[in-house]
């Protein structure tokens, strides 16, 4: 893989954690329950695949 393409696969995994930590805080600050739990469900995959991204940019 080339350098400009691990620097988007970088990008990508770098915005996908963002977006997961922008999630859970707002499921933590301002809702409860069922949405709580599925809102930090869907922040969890997006950090597990921001990982992978991040990962497979190392490679």
């Amino acid at each position: 893989m080339d350098p400009m393409s691990k620097m988007w696969v970088s990008f990508i995994g770098i915005g996908l954690m963002a977006i997961a930590a922008v999630i859970i805080t707002f499921a933590r600050l301002k809702t409860k329950g069922v949405v709580k739990f599925i809102l930090s469900l869907i922040a969890f995959l997006l950090l597990v695949f921001g990982f992978i991204y991040g990962l497979f940019s190392i490679i």
